[in-house]
């Protein structure tokens, strides 16, 4: 049996996600209609900042916290009338985790295309993460 390659997964999950260019996902933000969620590791926020007020989200636990019946789940992630809007470095791991969100029953979900990356060629503005001590 052959294997399925990430690039595989990647494009399978965008044909059947929706996919915003990052200048939409911050008009929708700035409009109130959406919640930022970045999904990267917490060394990456470490690394190269964050944007602020979106809701980090570790991606080993995105579908612990929006599941409502999840011991885990965190009540920013059941805002009515809010659309999630996932983000990761580049956009792969945020297709395939908005996929994952949408098999599980949630339809307010998209992710931003190029990820953080695309965000901060846009100019969106990044600070860093203080939130982490060395």
């Amino acid at each position: 049996m052959a294997i399925k390659g990430v690039k595989e997964l990647v494009e399978e999950a965008n044909r059947e996600i929706v996919t915003l260019a990052p200048s939409q996902a911050i008009d929708m933000y700035s409009a109130g209609d959406a919640v930022l969620v970045d999904i990267r590791d917490i060394r990456e926020l470490q690394r190269d900042g964050k944007v602020p007020d979106a809701v980090h989200a570790p991606r080993g636990m995105v579908e612990f916290w929006f599941d409502p019946a999840s011991p885990y789940h965190k009540p920013v992630f059941a805002q009515s009338g809010k659309t999630y809007v996932l983000f990761c470095a580049a956009g792969w791991r945020s297709a395939l985790t908005a996929k994952t969100l949408k098999n599980m029953g949630f339809e307010n979900i998209a992710h931003i295309d190029g990820g953080f990356g695309a965000l901060k060629e846009m100019g969106a503005t990044v600070e860093p993460d203080h939130d982490w001590q060395q």
